[in-house]
């Protein structure tokens, strides 16, 4: 009697009790759930005449549109493996990508048709290219056309909860991106605990603002029509198109990284326009500063929950749950407490943060460890890597690579990234810290700190600040206002003023390019 735990599950309560609702915005483009579940039929019938059968691999390479948000169901729904690709990485990592998940078939939005058209010949297992958007073109199957054409009959196989779902690659900043089995098993329980804790309901609409791609867009792809909300899709970031379609499409949920918070909160007056208060939020990616939580908070009236997770994870393994005896702090004070990355999700699994021996540091507040997990969200493993598969949790946990210390209220705090913490003169300064005061500046926009070598202290620490707009400031009265709130060997030695920071497409503030070509970044 027992069921598949699978994302599959949720579409099919939702198709039956939700199919006049609204499902998906994409421009001009409106569908109902019974008109969306219909076209994700159609499109796995098409790909099962193209010959894809239970276990092969379907990329996609797209920006957030509805065709992206078909495929995660219509490629799981026939027992296939969906490949979802960074769409900000080059020619070369796509074959790279395609070629080592196996690829059969490669959907790729019109933005990018391009680039892949000068690599064809290297990915020698791809059979079908197929264009999601844009003019037919010799070599490529329109994909409107082939799901135009189609009934929406296919044979629909056994799928196990263990089944591979998806493959996600990481970023790759530092080696070949590598390729997280995510289980239908994992994408469901996290689906479970981000309801379970963030509290969507029916008819909630969600604004796409996170990558599709990024972690299965945190599993909201699958997350939002479990509840019968509204996807609504937004191709680029853009601050004054965000601002507008939370007005136009009543948005009551957005997901973002740091980065993109920050973006918002410092957008003009005139992108901004009228903003509508009571937007709930979930961020994660990077640890946001409290400044930033509480900008949104008391600036535009919106309710920030921080998450924290990985790729690897599925990827939420802590929520910053809100405590009743946090209403009675001050705007600050909560600020402060909403940046801590929190306490397990009640079907994530189990949370330690041990030190260098595996032992459980002390609940203080102060003793750094490395978070590791064991449970149900953690993935299968990296595809065709047993040896970083090995590594990263060979010892039955998997090994985050992130610093942490743990309040006496058990409360997990990111201090940096364990390759990122600046070890000064001995001491450990934690650059998530650093940034943090200085974003409480007026004049900061952004900023990222990096420890470069020093001849005396081993490494100091370096800020790189992106300045608001029309704002002035000193790299002097940047190092005394942080020492002013932090301890004085913890402040930065220099100040390099920049026009933008490093980012991957998620976000999150490349470190390795400010520290290997800090001289080669447009200066102010």
């Amino acid at each position: 009697m027992e069921t598949p735990l699978s994302p599959l599950e949720f579409a099919r309560r939702t198709r039956r009790l939700h199919g006049a609702r609204e499902a998906v915005v994409d421009g001009e483009l409106r569908l109902t759930y019974e008109q969306f579940f219909d076209r994700c039929d159609r499109w796995s019938a098409a790909l099962a005449e193209l010959g894809v059968r239970q276990g092969d691999r379907v990329a996609t390479i797209a920006p957030n549109t509805h065709a992206q948000l078909e495929s995660f169901y219509a490629v799981p729904q026939l027992g296939a493996v969906l490949v979802p690709m960074n769409y900000r990485l080059t020619a070369d990592d796509f074959v790279y990508m395609a070629n080592h998940s196996g690829t059969t078939v490669l959907c790729v939005h019109s933005d990018y048709l391009d680039a892949i058209d000068g690599v064809r010949d290297q990915m020698p297992d791809v059979r079908h290219f197929v264009a999601f958007e844009g003019a037919p073109r010799a070599g490529w199957l329109d994909y409107e056309a082939l799901v135009a054409a189609t009934g929406p009959s296919f044979p629909r196989p056994e799928i196990g909860e263990r089944d591979l779902l998806t493959i996600n690659y990481t970023s790759g900043t530092t080696s070949r991106p590598k390729g997280v089995m995510i289980t239908h098993r994992n994408a469901a329980m996290n689906t479970i605990g981000t309801l379970l804790h963030l509290h969507l309901g029916v008819g909630d609409r969600y604004l796409w603002t996170l990558p599709m791609f990024h972690a299965n867009g945190w599993t909201f792809t699958w997350t939002v029509t479990a509840v019968g909300g509204t996807h609504v899709c937004l191709r680029k970031v853009d601050p004054a198109l965000v601002f507008s379609l939370i007005r136009q499409e009543r948005v009551d949920w957005l997901s973002a990284a740091p980065t993109v918070l920050i973006s918002l909160a410092n957008a003009s007056p005139s992108d901004q326009g009228s903003v509508p208060p009571g937007v709930r939020v979930v961020t994660a990616g990077a640890p946001p500063a409290a400044a930033t939580i509480e900008r949104l908070e008391g600036g535009f009236g919106w309710d920030i929950t921080h998450v924290y997770g990985l790729t690897e994870t599925a990827p939420f393994i802590t929520v910053c749950e809100q405590l009743p005896e946090h209403a009675s702090l001050a705007p600050a004070e909560r600020a402060v407490l909403k940046a801590r990355q929190g306490v397990e999700l009640l079907t994530s699994g189990e949370l330690r943060v041990v030190d260098d021996l595996g032992n459980e540091v002390p609940a203080d507040g102060v003793t750094l460890g490395e978070i590791t997990v064991r449970g149900n969200v953690v993935m299968d493993g990296y595809y065709n890597d047993p040896e970083a598969t090995k590594k990263a949790m060979g010892d039955g946990w998997f090994h985050s690579g992130d610093a942490a210390v743990v309040h006496p209220d058990g409360y997990v705090e990111i201090r940096d990234r364990i390759k990122d913490v600046i070890i000064s003169g001995g001491e450990n300064i934690s650059s998530v810290e650093v940034e943090g005061a200085l974003l409480r500046h007026p004049a900061v926009g952004e900023a990222a700190v990096v420890g470069l070598p020093s001849e005396k202290w081993g490494e100091t620490p370096h800020a790189f600040v992106v300045l608001l707009p029309g704002a002035t400031v000193t790299a002097d009265e940047l190092i005394a206002f942080v020492r002013e709130r932090l301890a004085h060997f913890k402040a930065p030695r220099a100040v390099t003023f920049v026009n933008e920071l490093p980012k991957t497409a998620t976000g999150k503030i490349q470190k390795y390019v400010l520290r290997g070509g800090a001289a080669n970044l447009s200066r102010q």
